[in-house]
Order: C-alpha cells, then structure tokens, then sequence
C-alpha cells in the first residue's frame, strides 16, 4: 500500500467501533493462527449475564439484541468474550512509521504504534486473543477496547491524559504536557478475593486482565527483549559454575518457545553455547524456526540426543529445537548420565508456569492436542497430570545435578509450583519460598543489577532499518568512550558485553515487529545514549521523523 492508503486506512481504524454497518459476524476462529486455550471460569448463570452486560456496555442499546447472544455463545465456547466480530480486518496489524498515525500529539502516535507492535502477528502469541506472550499477557480484554483506545489516542491533545484499567479505556482527563499521556492500571485483586479462581471469574466477566510486563503497558519489542537477558543470563552463569567465559561445545537445556521463551535459543547461540529447547507445540516451533531463532529442529528424542553428542564433539554453538516434552528430553539425559554419560551443564525451564494449568504447563503424559483438550473438559485430572509431571521433570533434574548439572530458576514459578505439586525443593534452612535451586535473579544476575545494570530499549519510530543501524553505531560509540573512563572491572565487564551485544545485533537478526534494540546500562550508559541519539536528531544523523521510544526497564516516553 502506498502512504496514502495506509493513512486511510489507519484514519478508519481511529474512527471508533464499527456500528453502522456491524461488521459480519464470524462463525468460526482462523484456525490458521495460534490460539489461546479454552479456559474454565467457574460462573453462575448470573455470571454469565453479568459477563454479558459488561460487553455490551461499549455498544448502544440497537445492536445490544444482536449481539448478546453472540457474546454469550462465545464466553460458553471459550471462556471469555473476546468479540472476535470487531477483529480489524481492512489493515495489517503491525508497527507503521509514526508519521502516518492520526493524531495530534506525538506521544499519542507513538503509543498507538506500540499497540499494534503488540497484536502484530509475528510478534504476539495469540493475536485475535490480544494476548502477546506468556500463556495470558493481554494488551487489551477484547476487540471493543482496541477500537475506541485507538479512536481515544487519535483525539488525545498533550494537555491530556487517558486512564486505563484492565484494558478499559475510563476515558481522556484534563492533564498538562508534563504528565503522562496514558496511567495504567492492570490485574487489581482485592487481597481476600484473589485466588486463581477469583481472577478466571473476574477475567471472564470483563473487569480485570493480566497484563505481564509490557504486553498491557504497551512496551514489547518482541522475543529480543529477553534474548539479551537470557544472553547475560547464561554467561553469567557460565563464568559463575563453570569457570569460564567460553561455552563453547557446552550444553544448556530448557524449554518453551512462546512468546518470551522463544528468546532462548537465539540466546544460547549469541552467548555461544548448545541451546537445546523443549517446545510441545508444533507451531511455536516452527515460527521460531522460520524466524532464524532456532537453527535445527527435531522429533526424534534420540536423534536429539545424537545432534547433542556431535555438537559437544565439535565443540560448536547452535541451536536445537525439541519438539516434543521437556520431561521426556530431561529423563532420557538422566538416564544417560546414570550410564556414565553427561551430556548437559546448565538447565533452566521457562513454561509459562504462572499459569500452569491453563496451557502453561503440559504434562508429559499427554500429547499436545490431548492436554488442550482435558484442560477444559476435566480440569481436575489435568491439574493431577501437571503436578505428577511436574514431580518427574524436578527427579530428574535431580539425578543430573547429583552428576555435575548447574539448574537454576527463571522466575517463571516452575520451582513453586513443583513445591505445591509435593516436591521437596525448598533450601534447608531457607525460609517458606527459598529454594535449594539458585535464582537467576538473585545468584546469577544479582551481582550486575547491582551495579545499575538493567534492560534500556529504544524503538525507531521511523520503522526504518537503516535508522536502527544508526543507533546500534551511536550505543557503541558511547559505550567505547565511557570504556575508556575509570570504571570498576566487573562494570567494565557488563560494558564489553554490552558492546559484543550491540556490534553484534544487526548479524544476529534480532528484530521481530518493530525496529527495536535492547541492551544493558547502568545510569550513565542510558543518560549518555539518550543524550547521543538527542544530538544525532538535531544534527541529521538520525531523520528528523526518526522519533525515538527510550525504556529504562519498563517504562516508555518519546525523545526528540
């Protein structure tokens, strides 16, 4: 489409929820995208019309006849009402340059393309669900809310401010050009009702959603937000357990290759190591495989093991994708290493296991498709399933640590959800959550966030490759002069990495959906960078359209 065409049809999509006509009415799901999975609130027939009511409130009373019992049939079907009738269908959902959004503030433009970042295909988990990674990090609870965020950002001036919550837009409030242009509030739980239980009731009825990090706060740059982390996170790991900076020929082994997970092997081959990834679904296996992220996959549990072998022999860095269980894969090295073969060093998980019995979590004992279906129609026996597949994975692992294997925490509740299937992982000694496993956070990585290191991203709102590049020159320019300053040896060591990481993006491929970078600073790398991409604007290094979104962990805001 020519820039006209896309402003037409971005002009449409800010012009409020389509009513006159209705859109038609879709009869079933596009069973050519990935799906989130059924779920299971418990509702009273009450609830269900309450659930209802709720949707309708963004329509007038009109259409409210036609659309009730659509709605109704589609939280029966599927747990929620996700008003797939209103899915935009005119435009491709994904990231446009910044200048052809229609709005009267900048800020409001670059928000609206965050959002659709979010939803793009390539970059979200569950696109016509509106969840972006993690099993259930919503960007929004349904279609209604996208269509009038977007009309509401299209109107906003900067002497307002849109209030968010769980998605739903309260509306634009009076604010001044130094406030935020959107506050945010997502999953707030009364204390004494929020059980699991209480949030799948009160997602169902509209009134609240989960919002991961950046999925509801409108900050994901895709799956290379956290390969940088992982990056970091294994040689870290590698320089902590085994004694060394090259991990060359050594084996890491997790899985997952959702959302965030997907990060994983692109990470084991940047840090230099075997990545071997469990992934049970067929198709988040191959979109990573399409996207370059995992070099090989592979069905076959020995085949796998034999593609492990020949990669230590040659003593490479790649990637393996496993399709097929984790426990399984975990079991099978075990076994080996019992027979006087160890084939692994370093192991973690990054199911999605905060919500482990929604399709965060598979057990072994099932198949893919099995496990999508029993999660919904018997979820007391799934439940069942998880923990006694949960009870193999860590027995497992335990044979293997017991044979020189360095397991650590993702932070993904795997170790706490293993504790509440029956499994003894806790530290002697250690208080209530402190496991005998360490934590990335506080044993691998602790000792970098201790020195301000963190996440900082930058989004070339120009959507323009070439301006990227330019940033990448910029950051590691900077990072060579504050190098060549008097800083400690362990900062300089975060820095070289760093500057490795960033001299290295544009080979390694890293960006899916927007042009976007991510790297590690301290406050002096970030205050540096920030001010070096201000002057390259002002100077015509970077265009002048080439706005960029600065984040210092998660937090957002256009620099000019």
């Amino acid at each position: 489409m020519s820039e006209g065409d896309i402003k037409a049809q971005l002009v449409r999509l800010c012009s409020g929820i389509p009513l006159s006509p209705l859109p038609p009415k879709v009869e079933k799901r596009d069973e050519s995208l990935p799906h989130a999975p059924v779920l299971t609130p418990v509702l009273s027939a009450q609830d269900c019309k309450l659930a209802v009511k709720n949707a309708l409130r963004y329509f007038p009373k009109d259409v409210h006849k036609e659309l009730a019992a659509e709605f109704a049939q589609e939280l029966k079907l599927y747990g929620h009402i996700y008003m797939y009738r209103f899915l935009p269908s005119h435009i491709q959902m994904k990231a446009y340059p910044i200048h052809l959004y229609p709005a009267k503030c900048t800020q409001a433009a670059a928000i609206m393309l965050m959002i659709m970042n979010n939803l793009d295909h390539k970059v979200a988990q569950f696109p016509h669900e509106l969840v972006t990674y993690g099993g259930n990090g919503q960007v929004l609870g349904n279609w209604a809310q996208f269509w009038l965020v977007m009309n509401y950002l299209s109107e906003m001036t900067d002497a307002q401010t849109l209030v968010m919550y769980s998605g739903h837009p309260s509306g634009l409030f009076p604010s001044q050009p130094s406030a935020p242009r959107v506050v945010i509030t997502n999953g707030m739980m009364i204390p004494n009702y929020s059980s699991r239980q209480d949030y799948e009731r009160f997602f169902a009825l509209g009134v609240t959603m989960y919002g991961q990090m950046t999925a509801g706060s409108y900050c994901y740059i895709g799956p290379q937000g956290i390969v940088h982390g992982t990056t970091l996170t294994v040689l870290n790991a590698g320089r902590r357990y085994l004694g060394s900076d090259n991990l060359k020929g050594k084996v890491f082994v997790s899985s997952g290759l959702g959302g965030m997970s997907g990060a994983q092997p692109k990470a084991a081959t940047v840090s230099g190591c075997i990545g071997v990834i469990a992934e049970v679904s067929e198709e988040a296996l191959d979109k990573r495989h399409k996207q370059g992220w995992v070099l090989h996959k592979v069905a076959n549990l020995e085949d796998c093991i034999n593609m492990i072998r020949e990669g230590r022999r040659n003593g490479i860095s790649t990637s393996i994708g496993f399709l097929g269980n984790v426990v399984s894969l975990w079991e099978r090295l075990a076994e080996l290493a019992e027979q006087g073969e160890m084939l692994v060093e370093l192991g973690s998980d990054q199911t999605s296991c905060h919500n482990p019995f929604l399709g965060g979590y598979y057990p072994v004992q099932l198949t893919y498709e099995q496990a999508r279906r029993m999660m919904h129609e018997d979820p007391s026996q799934f439940k069942a399933l998880v923990q006694e597949s949960l009870r193999r994975q860590v027995s497992a692992i335990e044979k293997l640590a017991s044979h020189g294997l360095h397991f650590f925490d993702y932070g993904n509740a795997f170790l706490l959800e293993a504790s509440r299937a029956g499994v003894d992982v806790l530290a002697k000694g250690g208080g209530a959550n402190e496991f005998k496993y360490p934590s990335y956070v506080q044993h691998i990585m602790g000792d970098v966030f201790s020195l301000g290191f963190g996440p900082f991203r930058w989004v070339c709102t120009s959507c323009d490759e070439c301006d990227l590049d330019t940033t990448d020159e910029i950051a590691a320019e900077v990072i060579e002069n504050i190098l060549k300053s008097d800083v400690s040896i362990k900062t300089a060591q975060q820095y070289n990495d760093n500057l490795r990481w960033i001299k290295e993006a544009k080979h390694n491929k890293l960006v899916v959906g927007s042009q976007a970078r991510i790297l590690y600073a301290d406050q002096t790398g970030r205050v540096e960078i920030a001010v070096a991409f201000n002057k390259a604007i002002r100077s015509g290094r970077l265009k002048v359209n080439s706005l960029l979104l600065l984040y210092k962990a998660n937090i957002c805001c256009p620099w000019y």
